[in-house]
């Protein structure tokens, strides 16, 4: 099996419509460290700030833990290996067992002669999980928080043909839909008669079956797109913004870009195709860092 279909082969907690991307961003991290350092062991009481901060900021709004993935990788072929003072073998997904018996995880040492062999594999591999788990606005922070170098490597076409398919059309169809404005903020900036800054949304993700429909978009302006994808701005069902509580503005213009959305309406598509009640309940237990605030921090 090619290496960037077995990392896409992985096996992940799923329950009903639920997000698990632990194993994805271990994954993501230990490939940064091995840009930075080869493949030396990450020790888990060294590392657990790191990855649970990673958790924190772009898994589900869910109470969860590194531990489970640190543990767990272990079981999905030639990918992880973790050892103890005491030897090879993981001593469980117990954050305190991890700690106290010195647990060290570390890329097989298959995969890392693979990367060693080819320089532009960690590339790929990067790609393919950020595709198949994240929304693109959300990439470059992820490459960032990992240490991997931006992740533009092509892939093969049967792995593009696994990963969920493209419609060219969404974009248009979205914007047009909504006037070439943000739906939240009104944003209307264009260059050249073409419009500049805009993006088309996706509520539900790509990567978690979200179609490219209309009933599934939002025509949004660059900042607001990214903070809708990081959970900072939500809707309810009656197609009003919220704002997480968790959101704090320092200054402020940021407090008018996002505080000033708060109970604001999203404004209606004029092809009359409003957001799917579905994808926005999605939303708001997969990606919203709820609770909603009642009132400006």
């Amino acid at each position: 099996m090619d290496w960037v279909e077995r990392v896409l082969s992985i096996r992940q907690w799923t329950r009903g419509e639920e997000r698990a991307p632990h194993k994805p961003l271990l994954l993501l991290y230990a490939l940064g460290r091995y840009q930075r350092e080869g493949a030396a062991p990450i020790r888990y009481s060294a590392a657990e700030r790191e990855l649970e901060r990673l958790l924190r900021e772009f898994g589900p709004p869910r109470r969860s833990s590194m531990a489970y993935p640190f543990h767990y990788l272990t079981g999905d072929d030639l990918l992880w290996q973790v050892e103890t003072d005491d030897g090879p073998g993981s001593p469980g997904a117990s954050v305190g067992r991890l700690r106290s018996s010195g647990a060290r995880g570390r890329l097989h040492p298959e995969l890392a002669a693979a990367l060693d062999a080819d320089p532009g594999l960690v590339g790929r591999l990067a790609r393919a999980l950020l595709v198949a788990n994240f929304p693109p606005s959300l990439h470059e922070d992820i490459c960032a928080e990992t240490g991997l170098e931006p992740a533009d490597a092509e892939l093969p076409p049967e792995v593009v043909r696994r990963l969920p398919a493209r419609d060219p059309a969404f974009r248009p169809r979205v914007l047009e839909a909504y006037g070439f404005r943000c739906a939240f903020c009104d944003y209307d900036g264009l260059l050249r008669d073409l419009p500049v800054g805009l993006d088309a949304a996706h509520v539900r993700w790509r990567a978690y079956e979200g179609p490219d429909d209309p009933a599934n978009g939002l025509s949004l302006c660059a900042l607001h797109h990214r903070l809708f994808d990081r959970g900072v701005l939500g809707l309810t069902r009656d197609r009003t913004i919220v704002v997480s509580s968790a959101f704090e503005a320092r200054s402020r213009v940021a407090a008018e870009m996002v505080w000033g959305l708060a109970g604001r309406p999203v404004r209606p598509p004029d092809d009359g195709i409003e957001c799917d009640a579905a994808h926005i309940d999605w939303h708001a237990a997969q990606v919203f860092r709820g609770p909603a605030a009642t009132r400006a921090a």
